[in-house]
């Protein structure tokens, strides 16, 4: 009494994270729970510890009966209404010694009047049962005594993880000097898919989760949404959290949007999110939340809901969304249906990460690599801290977690790909191999490792069939529900992958139509994969080999032994399960391949939308909008920009002078295509 008296006492001081033993013993009084990373659970209210009743043992002696007249005032009392206390005979063991009933002849009666009783009320039962209705004990389906049929199974708790340009080689269980225990130790529970694919940038990889289609059917096919363009995920389609609240789901998104935000019907919580915590741009500073557009062009971007949160800006960006994460599940009843969006900005530069973390890699020679990698860590510990908040209020045992990389490691930021062909941004196996496990107690098959062919456009209608929502082709979708394969260890019913077709990216010099069989022009950038060959034209983007970099800088001799020799080339053919890391070039040993390939890009093609990729506005500048990035663009603003767009192109065969500040725009938008395709 004691100990809980002081525990009571304590408040909610924060507390390391207990002992297993200590844990398993009894629990723990007091307020809220601190794991690593520094995050603080909150503690939801105790319940009323349970006090079995109080009576006699069993097994320590006869119980004396009752005095005469106590039956006849024990039912008195119950008729009362209240519940009856316990008489005090029915408490009294008979001890060694104590005096037997003194009148026996008026037991016998009582217990000869209790049997008439009986009897009595057993033939009135029998006299009174009308025949005609039902048994009560019914024998068929559906009649009535019937035992009441179990409850349909709850939808699973959907908790969808997605890191931001971590590496291939950056996890644990691929080889990696980073550590992630938690990674590790998620996937072996459940299953690693190592055959997963994703787009080599950030806006298509997350416009195709959300939607669940090709980057041609969006019209995003080009690049990524900058920050001062008037552009976003299409509204006229639906997203994957609309889906899902149509089928009763609370649904939140913790971390990075990056979809677009120049109106407020492209904000997350106009695209199917009940809440928002997190950025809208491509990457902000892990404290400040400041993002810079060009030089001048800088502002604050973290918001919560729809309004601007200033007063969080100085917490560093993984953990607050990993603290958020804890305090929706706190808040949410197990009971309902929860999808769960968290999108780390981790491990995206700036290369920012706690101290705490650094010191692990000290003696990693390259600096890049040291920060990126304590970034890592960070973001594990975060992961670690979600899976405990999910078992601390009762979410883990119907819950389905999902992690994902959005797209290849950016190698000259510390990340590494390796023994994976190319980087973030080519379209080279190291660009769009994703890093993928699925981890859950609801899986049929689990702790092993599935071959089967996924695309991050499967999670869509995986996850609204998880739900019992319907997704199909008919809806216009490119993704499959691959959820047998993974639980059960099916085969994917997915037999190819159309990585992208970009015909704004530049061209490349050696490619024709004659090269393509006058059936494709192999200047066009374009990724497919069909069964085990995969194709490649145009410029797929740089083609290297790049070993970790552990060393504090790379001789150019060492980086020269693995670059891509021949650059007067515009096809690429690769069987990627016999040669993964696309070494042996097979196109001009297999044209026949290349020709049905070729033929599956001119079917694509034809389904494709125009690309939208428009030139930025000034209006955007974050000083129109109080220092921070928002929507800035209204209904009736954006139709009169659509009618003066309209208007240049019917005159611009009449009128050939153009003002200055056209010629400005025009140059500064072909300057900035050009040096962000290089970039990314």
């Amino acid at each position: 009494m004691g100990s809980r008296h002081a525990a009571s006492q304590a408040g909610p001081a924060e507390l390391r994270e207990p002992e297993r033993g200590r844990r398993r013993a009894g629990g723990r009084a007091g307020g809220g729970k601190q794991l690593r990373a520094g995050l603080t659970f909150p503690e939801r209210p105790a319940a009323a510890a349970h006090v079995p009743p109080r009576g006699p043992a069993a097994g320590l002696g006869p119980v004396a009966g009752p005095p005469p007249g106590a039956l006849s005032t024990l039912g008195a009392s119950r008729s009362a209404g209240g519940r009856a206390a316990r008489a005090p005979w029915a408490r009294e063991a008979v001890r060694p010694g104590n005096p037997a009933p003194r009148d026996a002849r008026a037991g016998m009666a009582m217990h000869a009047l209790t049997g008439f009783s009986l009897v009595s009320l057993l033939s009135f039962g029998y006299l009174s049962w009308d025949w005609a209705k039902p048994s009560l004990v019914a024998d068929g389906p559906g009649e009535a005594g019937e035992q009441p049929s179990a409850a349909p199974p709850q939808p699973p708790h959907i908790i969808f993880i997605l890191t931001d340009d971590q590496g291939y080689h950056d996890v644990g269980y691929h080889g990696s000097d980073i550590e992630t225990p938690t990674l590790d130790r998620l996937a072996a529970e459940g299953v690693k898919l190592e055959n997963y694919y994703i787009q080599p940038i950030c806006t298509p990889s997350r416009s195709q989760l959300l939607t669940g289609r090709y980057q041609i059917h969006t019209g995003l096919q080009h690049s990524i949404i900058r920050p001062r363009q008037p552009n976003c995920l299409p509204l006229d389609q639906v997203t994957l959290p609309q889906k899902l609240q149509e089928a009763g789901y609370s649904t939140h998104m913790v971390g990075k949007w990056h979809l677009g935000f120049y109106r407020k019907e492209c904000l997350p919580t106009r695209r199917g999110f009940d809440t928002f915590l997190g950025s809208l741009t491509g990457n902000v500073d892990y404290y400040t939340y400041d993002n810079c557009d060009g030089p001048g062009v800088c502002g604050f971007d973290l918001h919560e809901g729809e309004s601007v949160a200033w007063g969080l800006s100085g917490q560093y960006s993984t953990m607050l969304y990993a603290q958020r994460v804890s305090h929706i599940l706190a808040s949410h009843s197990p009971r309902r249906p929860l999808f769960l969006y968290v999108a780390f900005q981790a491990v995206h530069t700036p290369l920012q990460s706690p101290r705490q973390y650094l010191y692990r890699y000290r003696a990693m020679g390259n600096v890049a690599r040291r920060k990126y990698a304590a970034m890592v860590t960070c973001m594990d510990e975060a992961v670690r801290n979600i899976t405990w908040a999910l078992k601390r209020y009762g979410f883990y045992n119907n819950s389905v977690i999902i992690f994902s990389s959005d797209n290849g490691g950016q190698t000259f930021s510390g990340g590494s790909n390796w023994p994976l062909r190319g980087r973030k941004g080519t379209y080279w196996e190291g660009g769009v191999r994703g890093l993928g496990f699925v981890h859950s107690p609801l899986l049929k098959r689990k702790r092993r490792t599935s071959r089967a062919l996924v695309h991050i456009t499967d999670w869509y209608p995986t996850l609204v069939g998880l739900a019992g929502g319907s997704a199909s082709v008919a809806d216009g979708l490119d993704g499959y529900d691959v959820w047998p394969a993974i639980s059960e260890g099916r085969a994917s019913p997915r037999t190819e992958i159309l990585h992208n077709i970009d015909p704004l990216y530049n061209h490349a010099r050696h490619g024709s139509l004659e090269g393509g069989f006058g059936i494709w022009n192999t200047a066009v950038q374009a990724a497919i994969r069909v069964g085990e060959w995969k194709l490649l034209t145009g410029d797929p983007g740089y083609g290297d080999w790049i070993p970790p970099q552990t060393l504090a800088a790379f001789p150019g001799s060492w980086w020269n032994l693995e670059r891509m020799a021949n650059t007067r080339q515009a096809v690429w053919l690769f069987n990627i399960s016999a040669d993964p890391y696309e070494r042996e070039d097979l196109a001009d040993q297999r044209p026949d391949v290349v020709r049905a390939l070729l033929a599956r890009l001119v079917d694509y093609n034809r389904t494709a939308i125009p690309v939208r990729y428009p030139a930025e506005n000034p209006r955007a500048h974050p000083d129109f909008n109080g220092g921070a990035w928002g929507p800035w663009a209204s209904d009736e603003e954006e139709e009169e920009e659509e009618e003066e767009g309209r208007a240049r192109s019917f005159s611009r065969g009449r009128r050939k002078k153009k003002c200055k500040i056209c010629k400005l725009r025009s140059f500064f938008r072909k300057l900035n295509t050009r040096l962000m395709s290089h970039r990314i």
